[in-house]
């Protein structure tokens, strides 16, 4: 899944630390999601898209899905 955390958290002059901070997790959680290994629970989604003044849809787009083939 792409996001523009990253993006975002510049653009308000936030560290990855401050970011953790008003968040209520670890810095190692902010690189993780800014880099794309860890997906947010939909509690920490909503936190990160109400910092930032959007919907959560305008943070993070999701891989096209593919019906699978039986």
């Amino acid at each position: 899944m792409e996001n523009t955390v990253a993006q975002r958290r510049v653009q308000h002059g936030w560290s990855q630390w401050t970011l953790a901070d008003r968040l209520g997790v670890s810095r190692q959680s902010v690189i993780s999601i800014e880099r794309g290994r860890y997906s947010p629970s939909l509690p920490l989604a909503f936190k990160l898209a109400q910092l930032f003044e959007c919907r959560i849809e305008d943070l993070f787009t999701p891989e096209p899905w593919q019906p699978q083939r039986r």
